[in-house]
């Protein structure tokens, strides 16, 4: 696996620390470790298991967090998120992680990776928490402007991820709209849901969705442009951190909450865990020739661990292969063999 070392806030010792903790679940992974060999050389003397398994390929320029991602994709030829992506591409690692500059690495990996063939633009996709489980989301932000075409690709990713990484055999999935009644949304909702509803992959289409949905979990896959699925995630981001400011000062509040407070600490805990940002870290970025998937910059080695497992699932899944086996089925009409399981 390709790592970016000097992508992120808190790189690149947090790089390394979660590349040791993932070790825990996927004890066979090796690692290609780029960035500064002066700074990466005492993290992993300090973590001698990851050492073991990791090589580390010196570079000492980075893409900075401020960076357009024009610039970078014109000087960063030899930053560590290039060089990262390009180990990708040329055949050394199985699919690459940076904590970096979202816009740079999108516009990079693009540009190095190409798209599957049939599919027009990549979309960043993550998990979110829901009422019964967990929901997957794409676009966030990959795409601001989207056609029908669009997101007919984001809903084959989107159901091909849930179907090989999940095991839902048949992922349901919604377009997000302004409402559920077929009548509204943009005109490329709608011709995006009359493909939807003819096609014979193993989908199930609910149709349109709304905003409460989402934290619903009414549906496995929940399909948008970027602009509108970037504002609900960090709606969400924010909405949880305000819910958890309230509920801190309201059990600070007096003595007698205070004690509440403690006698609840097992369910407190347990209501921390599932609204934990960090468990559901590593944005992928989904229809691309090649594994690519974002952690987010500013957290820490255990969100990162994450992101890690997020691409070895994507790569002992063989996502890619299924994504581009359905995409070629939805446009020459052939029933997957699922559905054909299904009719017969």
């Amino acid at each position: 696996m390709s790592i970016d070392a000097m992508g992120g806030d808190n790189a690149p010792a947090m790089v390394v620390e979660g590349m040791e903790m993932s070790l825990d679940k996927h004890p066979g992974t090796r690692f290609l470790l780029f960035g500064d060999e002066p700074r990466l050389t005492p993290l992993l003397e300090q973590h001698t298991k990851v050492a073991a398994v990791t090589e580390i390929r010196h570079t000492p320029d980075a893409v900075k967090n401020a960076d357009k991602a024009a610039q970078a994709l014109r000087s960063g030829r030899n930053s560590s998120m290039r060089l990262a992506i390009n180990a990708v591409k040329d055949g050394e690692a199985a699919g690459i992680v940076s904590a970096g500059n979202t816009g740079a690495l999108m516009a990079m990996a693009k540009f190095v990776l190409r798209t599957l063939p049939g599919i027009a633009r990549p979309a960043l996709a993550t998990y979110f928490p829901t009422k019964t489980g967990q929901s997957l989301m794409l676009d966030l932000g990959a795409n601001i402007e989207c056609d029908a075409e669009n997101l007919v690709q984001f809903a084959v990713m989107g159901e091909v991820f849930a179907r090989q990484v999940r095991g839902l055999e048949y992922p349901s999935v919604g377009i997000l709209n302004v409402g559920a009644e077929d009548l509204k949304g943009k005109q490329s909702v709608k011709e995006a849901a009359t493909i939807l509803q003819d096609t014979d992959l193993p989908i199930k289409f609910h149709g349109f969705i709304e905003g409460d949905d989402i934290a619903a979990g009414t549906v496995d896959v929940i399909v948008t442009d970027g602009f509108t699925g970037n504002i609900a995630l960090k709606t969400a981001e924010g909405t949880a951190k305000l819910f958890g400011g309230f509920l801190k000062d309201a059990l600070k509040s007096s003595v007698i909450s205070s004690i509440g407070a403690l006698l609840a600490r097992p369910a407190l805990n347990q209501l921390k865990m599932r609204m934990d940002p960090r468990r559901y870290n590593g944005a992928m970025l989904l229809g691309l020739n090649g594994i690519c998937v974002k952690s987010h910059g500013g957290m820490d080695g255990l969100a990162f661990s994450n992101a890690i497992g997020v691409t070895a699932d994507l790569v002992t899944t063989s996502v890619n292969e299924s994504i581009k086996a359905d995409y070629a089925r939805l446009h020459e009409g052939e029933p997957h063999e699922l559905a054909k399981q299904a009719e017969s």
